[in-house]
C-alpha cells in the first residue's frame, strides 16, 4: 500500500505522543507507527486520525484514542503467538494492533455492521482474526481457555463466563464501573477460582451490552 509523506509524517508524531505518554514498548510503538490507522475511519479524516483522541465510527461506537489502545495492549503483557479474544472489534484498529503484534487472534463483535466492516479492512491489510458475530459476554467458549482476553468497552461489572474462559496464568484486561467512567483493572487467573486485581486509573468508555444488534 502507498502511502503520502504526509500521512507517514502524522502517523510519526502520533508515536512520539504515545511514547511522551508514557508507552515504552517498542512493539507496540511500531505497531502504531505502521497501522494506517486513517483506513479505519471514514474518508475525509486522514489527519484527525494521527491526533491522540476516540473519534465517532458507525453504530454510534467510536474507535478508541491511541494512547488507549496502546495502554490496554502494555498491561495485556503479549507474546507472539499467544491465543488473544478481543471482545469488541468495533473499527478493527485493537485488532490490528494486536495481530501485528503476532498473536492468534479471535474477536466478537455484537454490532453487525461493524462486524463486517472489520473484517473488510483487516483482510485488506493483510491481517488474518477469527472474526465472529455475537455476544461478547459468552465470549467464545469453544475456542477457550485464551491465553488473554481483552475487553474494549466498559462493563458494569466483570463477566465470569469470560473470567471462566481465561487460562490460569492468563491475563484479562478491562475497563470495569459505570457509564460515566470506568477502572482500568488488569485480573491475572492464578487458579481455577483464584485471581489477583489490579487498577490502573480511570478511563472512558462505551458501555459493554448483552446481546448482539
Amino acid at each position: 500500500m502507498t502511502e503520502s509523506y504526509k500521512i507517514k509524517g502524522l502517523r510519526k508524531k502520533l508515536v512520539e505522543i504515545v511514547k511522551s505518554k508514557g508507552i515504552s514498548d517498542e512493539k507496540i510503538l511500531n505497531a502504531i507507527m505502521t497501522i494506517p490507522r486513517h483506513l479505519f475511519m471514514a474518508k475525509g479524516f486522514e489527519e484527525r486520525a494521527y491526533q491522540d483522541n476516540a473519534f465517532p465510527i458507525a453504530a454510534d461506537q467510536t474507535i478508541s484514542q491511541p494512547y488507549t489502545v496502546a495502554f490496554q495492549t502494555t498491561l495485556l503483557e503479549i507474546q507472539k503467538g499467544e491465543k488473544v479474544l478481543e471482545v469488541g472489534t468495533g473499527s478493527g484498529y485493537q485488532a490490528a494492533v494486536l495481530l501485528e503484534l503476532g498473536v492468534k487472534l479471535y474477536t466478537i463483535e455484537r454490532q453487525r455492521e461493524l462486524f463486517l466492516s472489520s473484517q473488510v479492512i483487516l483482510k485488506q491489510l493483510g491481517y488474518n482474526a477469527y472474526s465472529y458475530y455475537g455476544d461478547g459476554y459468552a465470549g467464545l467458549t469453544t475456542y477457550a481457555p485464551f491465553d488473554k482476553i481483552l475487553i474494549t468497552a466498559g462493563a458494569a461489572e466483570i463477566p465470569n463466563e469470560l473470567l471462566k474462559q481465561l487460562k490460569v496464568g492468563g491475563i484479562m484486561v478491562a475497563p470495569i464501573g459505570e457509564r460515566k467512567s470506568q477502572d482500568m483493572l488488569r485480573i491475572t487467573k492464578l487458579g481455577e477460582n483464584k485471581f489477583r486485581k489490579e487498577n490502573f486509573g480511570k478511563f472512558v468508555f462505551v458501555p459493554m451490552l448483552k446481546g448482539k444488534n
